[in-house]
């Protein structure tokens, strides 16, 4: 994965304390952000953790009921109209005009954004090469896959040029190739200088993000880039074939050093935590109980090893 560029750590997104509650629901508590140009930061959490809750009062569409922040220079409270003209903002949802062709509903966006009539043509043809449209500029945006239709949508939000992209769940129920593709063109995106704020709930998103925050129950219980955010776990994990798998898996949560036992088909995946050695640790309790083990090999700990084990820590702190 490619590093944030380095050349220019102008701050985009500052909030301090931002928090949003609906009545007697806590939605967002105490948010400390930070996002700099040409970031792509990852804001991860389970479905209603708070994400669009968050991503709504950084466009200026929700008011918070406590904090500040100020987004590409304007402030959330007072310049909610400055911010949403710019800024592009694209959901799972974002909606088209079904009976317009590609390049119509682009050109429409473009009106709407503000961008000279003298320039929007050429503004449209870029785009539309750009993200991969040019030979379906004259195809009626109903007749859409899924994955183009999130083209189309991502064309719109970006055809003005913004300094700073919002994206709302935008891979939900879109399939792997699309997904792949659409996190090309956002990196394409960032390192022309534009920033992007991308919720998710999809852990392996998490690994083509700069930074991330992690967010559960409207607090944030992390933020940094993946690797940072592994170190500071200090879980390692191993794999192996186990034939009493759903036995082996009780006598390994049953240690305090185990963060986690899953079943991936025949293989048992185990998480340790406080940097242990997992192979020898899954091999001292399973041999003591007499079972066999296949296979043991050492696994690349990743994002969702991290953020389960920061779930679990959260519930039992609770």
């Amino acid at each position: 994965m490619t590093s944030a560029p380095s050349d220019d750590r102008r701050r985009v997104i500052v909030t301090r304390k931002l928090g949003r509650t609906f009545g007697k629901l806590v939605a967002v508590r105490d948010l400390d952000l930070e996002v700099f140009r040409g970031e792509i930061f990852g804001v991860l959490g389970p479905n209603g953790a708070g994400k669009s809750t968050t991503i709504r009062m950084l466009c200026g569409i929700l008011d918070p009921t406590s904090g500040d922040g100020h987004v590409v220079g304007h402030d959330i409270r007072r310049d909610a109209e400055k911010i949403k003209q710019s800024i592009g903002y694209m959901t799972q949802r974002f909606s088209l005009y079904e009976d317009l062709t590609v390049a119509e509903n682009i050109r429409f966006y473009a009106g709407i954004y503000g961008i000279p009539f003298s320039r929007r043509r050429s503004r449209v043809d870029e785009t539309l090469a750009k993200i991969g449209l040019s030979e379906r500029r004259r195809q009626i945006a109903g007749t859409l896959s899924g994955g183009w239709k999130q083209r189309v949508a991502l064309a719109c939000a970006t055809i003005h040029e913004p300094p700073l992209l919002f994206l709302d769940e935008p891979t939900a129920g879109v399939d792997p190739v699309a997904r792949r593709h659409f996190w090309e063109q956002i990196h394409r995106i960032a390192s022309e200088g534009t920033s992007v704020l991308v919720t998710t709930h999809y852990m392996d998103e998490a690994e083509r993000c700069h930074r991330l925050a992690f967010i559960f129950r409207g607090t944030v219980l992390d933020v940094g880039t993946p690797g940072e955010v592994l170190a500071r776990r200090r879980l390692r994990v191993a794999e192996m074939e186990v034939p009493e798998a759903r036995r082996a898996a009780e006598l390994l949560r049953a240690r305090e050093e185990v963060d986690e036992v899953a079943h991936f088909g025949s293989v048992l995946r185990v998480a340790v935590k406080h940097g242990l050695d997992p192979v020898a640790l899954t091999l001292e309790v399973l041999g003591d109980a007499g079972m066999t083990v296949e296979r043991p090999r050492e696994a690349r700990a990743n994002v969702e090893d991290a953020f389960v084990s920061m779930v679990r820590e959260d519930g039992a702190s609770a």
